[in-house]
C-alpha cells in the first residue's frame, strides 16, 4: 500500500531526513521524502490513518497541504 504526502515547509534535506524519521516511527511505514519535491512516498505493510500522517509531519514542524 503506498500513498503520497505532500508537505509544505521544507527547505534542505536535514528537514527531509527530520520528516523520514518520524514517519518512519510508524509502525510498518517505510518513506522515502524529497524537500525539492516536497513529497513523501510512503509504503505501508497495513493501513495508517491520514491523521496519524498529518500529525506526525506537523510535529516536525511542517504544513501536509494533501495526500493521494
Amino acid at each position: 500500500m503506498e500513498k503520497i504526502v505532500f508537505i509544505e515547509g521544507m527547505k534542505c534535506e536535514g528537514c527531509s531526513n527530520r520528516v523520514k524519521n518520524l514517519l518512519e516511527k510508524i509502525d510498518g511505514v517505510k518513506a522515502e521524502v524529497s524537500h525539492e519535491d516536497k513529497t513523501a512516498k510512503l509504503v505501508m505493510a497495513a493501513p495508517v490513518d491520514d491523521e496519524t500522517i498529518k500529525n506526525t509531519v506537523e510535529k516536525a514542524g511542517f504544513t501536509v497541504t494533501g495526500m493521494q
